[in-house]
Protein backbone atom coordinates (compact mmCIF):
# COMPACT_ATOMS: atom_id res chain seq x y z
CA UNK A 1 0.00 0.00 0.00
CA UNK A 2 1.37 3.44 -0.94
CA UNK A 3 2.61 5.40 2.09
CA UNK A 4 0.76 8.64 1.37
CA UNK A 5 -2.68 10.22 1.36
CA UNK A 6 -4.08 12.20 -1.56
CA UNK A 7 -5.84 15.52 -0.97
CA UNK A 8 -7.30 17.99 -3.47
CA UNK A 9 -5.39 21.24 -4.10
CA UNK A 10 -7.75 23.28 -6.27
CA UNK A 11 -9.12 22.23 -9.64
CA UNK A 12 -5.79 21.27 -11.23
CA UNK A 13 -3.55 19.86 -8.51
CA UNK A 14 -3.37 17.17 -5.87
CA UNK A 15 -1.12 16.76 -2.84
CA UNK A 16 0.51 13.49 -1.91
CA UNK A 17 0.88 13.78 1.88
CA UNK A 18 3.58 11.51 3.28
CA UNK A 19 3.77 12.68 6.91
CA UNK A 20 2.80 15.41 9.35
CA UNK A 21 6.29 16.14 10.62
CA UNK A 22 9.59 16.88 8.88
CA UNK A 23 12.23 14.17 8.84
CA UNK A 24 15.06 12.96 6.58
CA UNK A 25 13.05 9.78 5.93
CA UNK A 26 10.03 11.77 4.73
CA UNK A 27 12.25 13.97 2.59
CA UNK A 28 13.80 10.88 1.04
CA UNK A 29 10.41 9.35 0.29
CA UNK A 30 9.24 12.54 -1.43
CA UNK A 31 12.39 12.70 -3.56
CA UNK A 32 11.97 9.09 -4.68
CA UNK A 33 8.29 9.70 -5.51
CA UNK A 34 9.13 12.80 -7.53
CA UNK A 35 11.91 11.00 -9.39
CA UNK A 36 9.64 8.03 -10.11
CA UNK A 37 6.92 10.25 -11.57
CA UNK A 38 9.52 12.21 -13.56
CA UNK A 39 11.15 9.10 -15.02
CA UNK A 40 7.77 7.58 -15.98
CA UNK A 41 5.53 10.62 -16.56
CA UNK A 42 1.75 10.50 -16.54
CA UNK A 43 0.19 12.26 -19.55
CA UNK A 44 -1.45 15.48 -18.37
CA UNK A 45 0.83 16.05 -15.37
CA UNK A 46 2.43 19.47 -15.77
CA UNK A 47 4.62 19.94 -12.68
CA UNK A 48 5.89 18.24 -9.52
CA UNK A 49 6.51 20.44 -6.47
CA UNK A 50 8.27 18.79 -3.50
CA UNK A 51 7.63 20.34 -0.06
CA UNK A 52 8.55 19.42 3.52
CA UNK A 53 6.00 16.62 3.92
CA UNK A 54 4.17 16.37 0.62
CA UNK A 55 4.49 16.34 -3.14
CA UNK A 56 2.15 18.55 -5.17
CA UNK A 57 1.21 17.18 -8.58
CA UNK A 58 -0.30 19.74 -10.95
CA UNK A 59 -2.16 18.57 -14.02
CA UNK A 60 -4.24 19.61 -17.01
CA UNK A 61 -7.84 18.53 -16.27
CA UNK A 62 -8.57 18.63 -20.00
CA UNK A 63 -6.05 15.82 -20.48
CA UNK A 64 -6.59 13.72 -17.36
CA UNK A 65 -9.30 13.80 -14.72
CA UNK A 66 -8.90 13.72 -10.96
CA UNK A 67 -10.03 10.11 -10.47
CA UNK A 68 -7.85 8.78 -13.28
CA UNK A 69 -4.85 10.76 -12.05
CA UNK A 70 -5.19 9.41 -8.51
CA UNK A 71 -5.46 5.88 -9.86
CA UNK A 72 -2.34 6.31 -12.02
CA UNK A 73 -0.31 7.91 -9.21
CA UNK A 74 -1.23 5.18 -6.71
CA UNK A 75 -0.33 2.53 -9.25
CA UNK A 76 3.10 3.98 -10.04
CA UNK A 77 3.95 4.55 -6.38
CA UNK A 78 2.34 1.41 -4.97
CA UNK A 79 5.63 -0.10 -3.87
CA UNK A 80 7.32 3.16 -3.02
CA UNK A 81 10.21 2.99 -0.57
CA UNK A 82 12.91 5.50 0.22
CA UNK A 83 16.10 4.47 -1.49
CA UNK A 84 19.61 5.69 -0.77
CA UNK A 85 21.54 6.56 -3.90
CA UNK A 86 24.85 5.92 -2.17
CA UNK A 87 26.02 9.38 -3.27
CA UNK A 88 25.85 12.62 -1.30
CA UNK A 89 26.17 15.85 -3.31
CA UNK A 90 27.34 18.79 -1.21
CA UNK A 91 27.40 22.42 -2.37
CA UNK A 92 29.95 24.44 -0.39
CA UNK A 93 28.79 27.93 0.59
CA UNK A 94 31.69 30.18 1.69
CA UNK A 95 30.50 32.57 4.42
CA UNK A 96 32.08 35.64 5.98
CA UNK A 97 30.56 35.62 9.46
CA UNK A 98 29.94 38.62 11.71
CA UNK A 99 30.82 42.27 11.28
CA UNK A 100 28.83 44.22 8.73
CA UNK A 101 27.85 40.95 7.06
CA UNK A 102 26.48 39.37 10.25
CA UNK A 103 24.77 42.08 12.32
CA UNK A 104 22.87 39.53 14.44
CA UNK A 105 25.75 37.18 15.25
CA UNK A 106 26.06 38.75 18.69
CA UNK A 107 22.34 38.25 19.33
CA UNK A 108 22.59 34.57 18.43
CA UNK A 109 25.68 34.11 20.59
CA UNK A 110 24.01 35.76 23.58
CA UNK A 111 20.87 33.65 23.15
CA UNK A 112 22.97 30.48 22.88
CA UNK A 113 25.20 31.43 25.80
CA UNK A 114 28.40 30.93 23.83
CA UNK A 115 31.02 33.02 22.08
CA UNK A 116 30.61 34.25 18.53
CA UNK A 117 33.48 31.99 17.43
CA UNK A 118 31.72 29.00 18.98
CA UNK A 119 28.52 29.91 17.11
CA UNK A 120 30.47 30.05 13.84
CA UNK A 121 32.18 26.75 14.55
CA UNK A 122 28.91 25.04 15.46
CA UNK A 123 26.98 26.50 12.50
CA UNK A 124 29.63 25.33 10.02
CA UNK A 125 30.32 21.97 11.69
CA UNK A 126 28.12 19.74 9.54
CA UNK A 127 26.19 19.46 6.28
CA UNK A 128 22.55 20.52 6.02
CA UNK A 129 20.00 18.49 4.09
CA UNK A 130 17.90 20.58 1.69
CA UNK A 131 14.33 19.57 2.53
CA UNK A 132 12.71 21.82 -0.07
CA UNK A 133 13.05 25.00 -2.12
CA UNK A 134 10.57 27.87 -1.82
CA UNK A 135 9.83 31.47 -0.82
CA UNK A 136 12.35 32.75 -3.39
CA UNK A 137 14.12 31.06 -6.34
CA UNK A 138 16.95 29.10 -4.75
CA UNK A 139 15.87 29.62 -1.13
CA UNK A 140 16.72 26.31 0.54
CA UNK A 141 14.88 25.13 3.64
CA UNK A 142 17.52 23.23 5.55
CA UNK A 143 17.20 20.54 8.17
CA UNK A 144 19.62 19.76 10.97
CA UNK A 145 20.40 23.07 12.71
CA UNK A 146 21.92 22.30 16.13
CA UNK A 147 19.25 23.01 18.81
CA UNK A 148 21.75 25.19 20.68
CA UNK A 149 21.57 27.69 17.80
CA UNK A 150 17.78 27.90 17.61
CA UNK A 151 17.02 31.62 17.89
CA UNK A 152 13.70 33.47 17.57
CA UNK A 153 13.14 35.57 14.49
CA UNK A 154 13.38 39.34 14.67
CA UNK A 155 10.41 41.02 16.35
CA UNK A 156 10.33 43.47 13.42
CA UNK A 157 11.51 42.09 10.05
CA UNK A 158 13.96 44.08 7.96
CA UNK A 159 12.62 45.61 4.76
CA UNK A 160 15.63 44.37 2.80
CA UNK A 161 18.23 41.69 3.43
CA UNK A 162 21.16 41.57 0.95
CA UNK A 163 21.51 38.62 -1.39
CA UNK A 164 23.84 35.97 0.00
CA UNK A 165 22.95 36.68 3.62
CA UNK A 166 23.04 33.64 5.90
CA UNK A 167 20.65 33.61 8.81
CA UNK A 168 18.87 31.70 11.52
CA UNK A 169 15.11 31.79 12.00
CA UNK A 170 13.79 29.68 14.85
CA UNK A 171 14.90 26.09 14.24
CA UNK A 172 16.11 26.71 10.69
CA UNK A 173 19.07 28.22 8.92
CA UNK A 174 19.48 29.24 5.31
CA UNK A 175 20.86 31.64 2.72
CA UNK A 176 18.94 34.41 0.95
CA UNK A 177 19.43 33.96 -2.81
CA UNK A 178 18.07 37.43 -3.62
CA UNK A 179 17.70 40.72 -1.80
CA UNK A 180 14.36 40.60 -0.03
CA UNK A 181 12.53 41.48 3.18
CA UNK A 182 13.09 39.00 6.00
CA UNK A 183 12.97 38.41 9.71
CA UNK A 184 15.80 35.95 10.27
CA UNK A 185 18.83 36.67 12.45
CA UNK A 186 21.63 37.44 9.97
CA UNK A 187 24.97 35.94 11.04
CA UNK A 188 27.02 36.24 7.84
CA UNK A 189 27.07 36.66 4.09
CA UNK A 190 28.29 34.62 1.15
CA UNK A 191 29.70 36.10 -2.06
CA UNK A 192 28.16 33.23 -4.07
CA UNK A 193 24.68 33.49 -5.50
CA UNK A 194 22.47 30.40 -5.12
CA UNK A 195 20.26 31.81 -7.89
CA UNK A 196 21.49 33.45 -11.07
CA UNK A 197 19.08 33.51 -14.04
CA UNK A 198 22.00 34.04 -16.44
CA UNK A 199 23.85 30.94 -15.25
CA UNK A 200 23.56 27.66 -17.18
CA UNK A 201 22.13 26.08 -14.02
CA UNK A 202 20.25 29.02 -12.44
CA UNK A 203 19.85 27.31 -9.04
CA UNK A 204 22.99 25.71 -7.60
CA UNK A 205 21.27 22.85 -5.80
CA UNK A 206 18.13 20.74 -5.53
CA UNK A 207 16.06 19.28 -2.74
CA UNK A 208 17.76 16.21 -1.34
CA UNK A 209 21.26 17.65 -1.74
CA UNK A 210 23.31 19.28 1.02
CA UNK A 211 24.80 22.66 1.86
CA UNK A 212 28.07 23.05 3.73
CA UNK A 213 28.82 26.51 5.17
CA UNK A 214 32.56 27.26 5.10
CA UNK A 215 33.92 30.22 7.13
CA UNK A 216 36.07 32.66 5.14
CA UNK A 217 37.77 35.98 5.83
CA UNK A 218 36.75 39.35 4.40
CA UNK A 219 39.75 39.21 2.05
CA UNK A 220 38.62 35.81 0.76
CA UNK A 221 35.07 37.16 0.37
CA UNK A 222 36.32 40.05 -1.79
CA UNK A 223 38.47 37.72 -3.88
CA UNK A 224 35.60 35.32 -4.56
CA UNK A 225 33.26 38.21 -5.36
CA UNK A 226 35.80 39.52 -7.91
CA UNK A 227 36.14 36.06 -9.47
CA UNK A 228 32.37 35.76 -9.82
CA UNK A 229 32.15 39.20 -11.44
CA UNK A 230 34.87 38.19 -13.91
CA UNK A 231 33.16 34.87 -14.65
CA UNK A 232 36.07 32.80 -13.39
CA UNK A 233 34.79 31.38 -10.12
CA UNK A 234 34.46 27.60 -9.84
CA UNK A 235 31.75 26.55 -7.42
CA UNK A 236 32.90 23.93 -4.95
CA UNK A 237 30.76 20.80 -5.37
CA UNK A 238 31.71 17.75 -3.34
CA UNK A 239 30.42 14.25 -4.05
CA UNK A 240 30.81 11.77 -1.20
CA UNK A 241 29.66 8.27 -0.45
CA UNK A 242 26.43 8.49 1.57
Amino acid sequence: MAAFDITIAGDSAINLEFAKTISPQTSGMIRVAAQTLSDDPIPGVTELVPTFCSLMVTYDPCTIGYDKLCQRVRGKLRNLAAAESGVKRIVVIPVCYGGEFGPDLHTVSEHAGMSEQDVIALHSAHDYLIDMLGFLPGFAYLGGLDPRLHTPRLAEPRTEIPAGSVGIGGAQTGIYPLASPGGWQIIGRSPVRPYDPDREQPILYRAGEYLRFQPITRAQYDAIEAQIAAGGYQYDIIVEEA
